[in-house]
């Protein structure tokens, strides 16, 4: 019951006189909703905040604790409520009633909890909408997680789909990342051979004493991807002996290499331009005409010969190489392009090369 002059019933609670209490008349007090089944599996419920009934009938023990003094009142079908006996909260002691509960007050300080006899059904049906929620909550949390594991394996799957559909169209030997880099000594300082627009280019040697070129694509050069792929495909199609010799590539974690023949005597211009005139020396009229008519045979290949039509658009003597025998090669093919037999001419966004 209330502090306050009107009473009131505890929830699950009903007036016993539903007549005498519109008068005002309290006396009867109240009833439960449902009467109490004691071999059907009653329960408890949870108040808070209250002044315990008048001890007429009950039973205290100070050496149980609430779960045995739960079980001790269900054990007893007279039993309608018990708490603890150490009103501290400190959740030792036992203490039961018998009977009707008299003079329940609610209190606003120092109240304490007690715990109510209901009939089963009284308890399930205040247990129901928590246990629909802790369902809901659960079967949401799994389809999410559900759907979050399904789109990352699919990704996953047309990742790795694409992945090998790319080395596949490639159709030219791959090598490990771990066998460039032994081959580089790791990509030492010592081996490096230059700088490109899209990269550093480092000597190697294979494990069976074949000596490459290796160009490393910057992972900071998006545009280098595009030439990148471009390279591959047409030096992939191209096979003349006055063009740079694509062996293979390297597409592993987030490195992208080609690795090429390696040409001894470097590039063309080192030794137009060479600073101390003695490269330059080398260059007689005799090596000239065949440096020239072996790029002018490459370009004849690309440009009528070949079964793919290529404007090269970058040819300077940076990227013409020369062998062991000073025989020239084209190289670079990353802005390449590819025509059709009949066509003359073509559009472009970018204005670059030669």
């Amino acid at each position: 019951m209330s502090a306050m002059p009107v009473c009131q019933c505890l929830a699950k609670f009903k007036p016993k006189s539903v007549e005498a209490w519109n008068t005002m008349d309290w006396s009867q007090g109240c009833v439960r909703n449902k009467e109490l089944e004691c071999q059907k599996g009653d329960g408890f419920i949870k108040l808070d905040g209250l002044k315990v009934p008048d001890a007429t009938d009950s039973w205290v023990n100070k050496t149980m604790n609430l779960k045995e003094c739960r079980a001790k009142c269900l054990q007893n079908c007279s039993c309608m409520a018990y708490t603890n006996l150490d009103i501290r909260g400190r959740g030792s002691g036992c203490a039961i009633w018998f009977g009707d509960l008299i003079d329940i007050r609610q209190v606003p300080i120092g109240g304490q909890t007690l715990y109510v006899r209901l009939h089963a059904s009284e308890i399930e049906a205040k247990a129901k909408p928590k246990i629909r929620i802790a369902v809901i909550t659960t079967v949401t949390i799994a389809v999410v997680l559900g759907m979050l594991m399904a789109i990352y394996y699919v990704r996953k799957s047309k990742a790795k789909r694409a992945d090998k559909g790319k080395k596949e169209d490639l159709e030219l030997p791959l090598f490990e990342f771990t066998a460039i880099a032994n081959a580089t000594s790791n990509f030492s300082i010592n081996n490096k051979l230059g700088e490109g627009g899209y990269g550093p280019v480092y000597k190697g040697k294979l494990v069976d004493g074949q000596e490459i070129a290796v160009k490393r694509l910057s992972r900071s050069s998006r545009q280098g991807l595009n030439e990148f792929k471009n390279e591959v495909i047409l030096l992939n199609k191209l096979q003349h002996r006055n063009l740079v010799k694509l062996l293979g590539c390297c597409i592993e974690r987030d490195e992208k290499m080609l690795i090429y023949e390696y040409m001894p005597n470097g590039s063309l211009d080192s030794f137009i331009f060479s600073t101390d005139g003695t490269k330059g020396k080398m260059l007689d009229w005799s090596r000239h005409f065949n440096i020239i008519s072996g790029i002018a045979r490459g370009l004849l290949y690309l440009h009528q010969d070949s079964r793919l039509r290529i404007i090269h658009r970058d040819l300077k003597s940076s990227n013409v190489l020369l062998d062991d025998h000073m025989n020239p090669k084209i190289s670079d093919f990353g802005l390449a392009r590819m025509f059709l037999a009949d066509q003359t001419e073509g559009d472009t966004s970018r204005v670059v090369g030669t």
